[in-house]
């Protein structure tokens, strides 16, 4: 059969046609309008600051953000009081995110890497609108912590010194100059440091389901961390940051049951006490910069429920009527009389809001869908369960397409999320609503091994990836192909990275269960993949292969999971995307894949683009891969060739 592969392509003109629909009640409906990728694409990514440093300026007249409105990512102050945006940055290749304003002036902190290599440089923008790299060397990568209380150094990590760990240094706000906080001698996950710069919390990752946090003292002369955790058997801990006084550390425990609890150890007494106990995860813990309110959220079944806490009365804060979705990202102003956030929902992509306290005054400042399309033509998801092989209930986030019935059933595709230990969640997906848009169903599964369902479930797949998991993948087809609305000779299978190894997995070892499969920079080769990790995954390199198994003592068992050994077994038609500069799944895993599955005869395409790492960062490609998806499915699933 003919290979079809695309270096980069440019993203299509629009191409708009109809077909006919009915009502779920088999009376005729609308005929739903097929918009192009773009309609879907061409709407604006926002996201706020870095929770660690100041989204607002000094005086609270301007609120630091990222958007792609241009197609990149770059960084934007955004005038809360009437919307408008001055671009702080103006790269047109590389995208370049927001991370603070400066304690007491206008400079900006921003961060970029290199074509999705995933070596992140911090970058100061002055205030002449010059942009200064502060963390150079070609394979140096550094990441934010926060700022000193006094606002003159910036708290940053890098592994300058070590590829495999990263220090905490201090960098001066004047000359730049950066001194040694602490050497990260064995390679731990830095968690936090506290405001007052004493305290520094770290995680030793000893398996997926047990980990530690220790602590160092820096005013005390201890050279060594010492473990706060101490305990028997499996218990998983994290951080979320140090109470603003500088006086507790408020951490995650999977302890006292199946969910993450966000428990407080008092840095001077080392009591422990319970700080918020829910029925589901804690997502994150945050406050505001006095420390007045506290900023929480909950993973309540797909979903972010967000509390907002007066510390000081244990008081909710009052918010007015809010448009529907999610909060997030929620970020208060220097004097704490006004809060911006993100609201973002299956219908409609995160905009920025901003709610004055004292008057409940709300102004959203961001329009972020494409005008050419409205929220009516989109599809929400519904949270839908299934019994798996063997009774065990599956989550999955469902979207419908309008004009599906059983009257008009249409294709149907699993979605299979990345990770392992990923979650599916409700909220805006450009490349999901292209896709339903066009009429085919998409189930995006939580398989076993997903996070935000309990530690049991989440540890179901250790060391057997491939297996249950991959047969819960199975399961969500056939129960799609149940569905009197769904077309069951059309059912096929997509993911990305992780889900991408399921996607091939599931051609390979169930071939008969799906019709087609995209396969979005999956793994097809664990045994290279385990041994080729980041240098910077070194501080849950031990946890990962707890997980997946030790590339020395699991290779049989790697090489037997690993689709590209057996692809001579694949005999449905495939897409494979990936990006050329993917440090986490190499490109020869793609290109393997694809040579492997073109001499089996079977129809196999290819779309690389050389400007990508793992996740399509530039909204062109993003609208050619969204594009190559329908284009694939009208031809080998649906069974019609699209035009040109």
């Amino acid at each position: 059969m003919t290979r079809k592969t695309f270096a980069f392509a440019a993203a299509p003109a629009a191409l708009l046609f109809v077909l006919p629909a009915f009502a779920q009640d088999g009376e005729p409906a609308a005929e739903p309008v097929r918009h192009d990728a773009a309609t879907f694409h061409m709407t604006t990514s926002f996201g706020m600051a870095s929770s660690a440093g100041f989204a607002f300026s000094p005086d609270d007249s301007r609120l630091l953000i990222s958007s792609d409105e241009t197609g990149v990512f770059n960084a934007y102050a955004v005038d809360p009081a009437t919307g408008d945006r001055t671009a702080q940055t103006h790269s047109d290749t590389n995208a370049t995110f927001a991370i603070s304003y400066f304690p007491a002036d206008d400079r900006v902190l921003v961060t970029a890497d290199s074509g999705g290599n995933e070596i992140s440089h911090i970058f100061v923008r002055d205030t002449d609108g010059e942009l200064y790299d502060i963390t150079p060397g070609e394979e140096v990568r550094a990441q934010f912590l926060g700022w000193s209380a006094d606002g003159n150094d910036i708290w940053l990590m890098t592994n300058e010194r070590d590829q495999t760990a990263m220090d905490i240094y201090a960098y001066d706000t004047v000359s730049f100059e950066s001194s040694f906080v602490f050497q990260n001698d064995d390679a731990l996950q830095i968690g936090d440091v506290s405001r007052d710069g004493r305290w520094v919390a770290l995680v030793r990752n000893r398996t997926s389901a047990d980990s530690d946090i220790l602590l160092l003292d820096l005013q005390s002369g201890e050279t060594e961390p010492r473990v706060i955790t101490e305990h028997e058997g499996n218990i998983a801990h994290g951080v979320y940051t140090f109470t603003p006084d500088s006086s507790a550390l408020v951490y995650a425990t999977d302890e006292h049951g199946e969910f993450n609890q966000a428990w407080t150890y008092d840095l001077e007494s080392g009591d422990t006490a319970p700080l918020i106990e829910a029925d589901w995860d804690v997502s994150f813990v945050t406050y505001s910069p006095s420390g007045q309110y506290r900023v929480s959220g909950i993973n309540a079944d797909a979903r972010t429920e967000v509390s907002i806490i007066d510390t000081q009365t244990g008081e909710a804060l009052a918010l007015p009527d809010l448009p529907a979705g999610d909060i997030g990202s929620t970020r208060f102003s220097r004097d704490e009389s006004s809060i911006a956030f993100l609201i973002d929902s299956a219908t409609s992509p995160s905009n920025v809001h901003v709610v004055s306290l004292a008057s409940q005054d709300h102004a959203q400042l961001t329009n972020a869908l494409n005008p050419a399309i409205s929220e009516d033509e989109m599809v929400d998801a519904q949270v839908v369960r299934f019994e798996s092989f063997d009774g065990l209930e599956i989550p999955g986030i469902l979207y419908r397409p309008h004009e599906a019935s059983a009257d008009n059933p249409v294709p149907a595709l699993v979605w299979v999320h990345g990770g392992p230990g990923g979650q599916s969640r409700i909220g805006y997906s450009a490349t999901i609503q292209h896709l339903v848009n066009h009429g085919y169903a998409v189930y995006a599964a939580n398989n076993r091994g997903s996070s935000g369902y309990g530690k049991t479930f989440f540890h179901m797949d250790d060391r057997r990836h491939g297996e249950e998991d991959l047969r819960d993948i199975v399961a969500a087809g056939d129960w799609l192909r149940e569905q009197d609305w769904v077309d069951a000779d059309r059912v096929g299978v997509i993911g990305g990275s992780y889900g991408g190894f399921m996607t091939a997995a599931a051609l390979t070892f169930h071939p008969d269960a799906f019709e087609v499969g995209i396969n979005i920079f999956g793994v097809t080769n664990w045994e290279r993949t385990l041994a080729s990790i980041p240098p910077w995954w070194e501080s849950f390199r031990e946890a990962l292969y707890d997980e997946m198994g030790d590339p020395a003592t699991d290779s049989e068992r790697h090489h037997a999971i690993s689709p590209l050994f057996h692809a001579d077994q694949i005999t449905k038609p495939l897409l494979v995307i990936q990006g050329a500069n993917d440090p986490r799944v190499l490109q020869v895993e793609s290109d393997e894949l694809v040579a492997a599955v073109e001499a089996n005869g079977v129809p196999v395409e290819y779309v690389l683009f050389p400007d990508e790492g793992h996740g399509f960062r530039r909204r062109d490609n993003r609208i050619t891969a969204s594009e190559a998806y329908v284009d694939f499915l009208d031809e080998y699933l649906r069974g019609e060739t699209s035009a040109d």
